[in-house]
């Protein structure tokens, strides 16, 4: 995918991943054996009261709310697009030479994604949904909300960092690639295995390194930022245990 050229010099550079299935998308985080029997819960010891869930089952809020402001991003893109002689994406989205001027530009270039094919959104949400659902009930509404932006924050960093000062980039990827980063952290303190992990993040990397268009520098920064994020919630993982 090429850079798209936008006017006074920037292009659209949007990031990229290739997603994981659903039964690879994460490890268990404990040792403990699966349950051999599926949808059925084996009858606690007397005296003993079940632990209380910390969500309900679907119910992923933060989420559910990052996969709609992605989803109505795209629809005000088409819309500005066919309607006006705006481009959504060269208003949102994040270069370095714009960062003294424009710096909210940091975080609002999560939120749109490169256009008119609806690949780029679909895979990076699906990724999302994947992650989501596992992270935002150990870690709550309001730490799944900062994990996410901090790691978008920190994908612009890494491309004010190492990318061309010229060239705007795009996408949830940063934020995405903080959910790895972070979820291998959470593997490992729970002692599970990080071998699934781990290799979604390399193959995912390979991707971007590899393939031209695709912004590298906010995979590797996003990933960086979820991983530290990570290791600063750990403490309230175990409050919530």
């Amino acid at each position: 995918m090429e850079p798209t050229r936008l006017p006074g010099g920037l292009h659209v550079y949007p990031g990229g991943m290739v997603p994981p299935t659903s039964r690879h998308a994460g490890a268990d985080m404990s040792n403990e054996p699966e349950n051999p029997y599926p949808g059925s819960m084996p009858e606690p010891p007397p005296g003993d009261v079940p632990p209380r869930p910390v969500r309900a089952r679907g119910h992923w809020p933060v989420t559910w709310s990052i996969i709609g402001l992605c989803g109505a991003g795209w629809a005000l893109q088409w819309a500005t697009w066919l309607f006006t002689p705006y481009d959504l994406s060269s208003l949102l989205g994040y270069a370095p030479a714009l960062t003294q001027t424009q710096p909210w530009r940091m975080l609002t270039s999560g939120f749109v994604h490169a256009m008119p094919s609806p690949v780029h959104l679909l895979l990076n949400m699906y990724t999302l949904y994947l992650f989501g659902r596992m992270l935002e009930p150990l870690l709550g509404p309001w730490r799944m909300t900062a994990l996410f932006l901090g790691s978008v924050l920190g994908g612009s960093v890494g491309v004010a960092l190492w990318g061309d000062p010229g060239v705007l980039v795009i996408g949830a990827s940063g934020g995405i690639f903080g959910l790895f980063g972070a979820m291998f952290v959470f593997i490992r303190h729970f002692r599970g295995s990080v071998t699934p992990i781990a290799v979604l993040i390399g193959i995912n990397l390979v991707f971007g390194f590899l393939v031209a268009g695709v912004a590298w520098q906010a995979h590797v920064g996003g990933l960086v930022a979820g991983a530290l994020l990570g290791v600063l919630m750990l403490p309230g993982l175990r409050e919530r245990a």
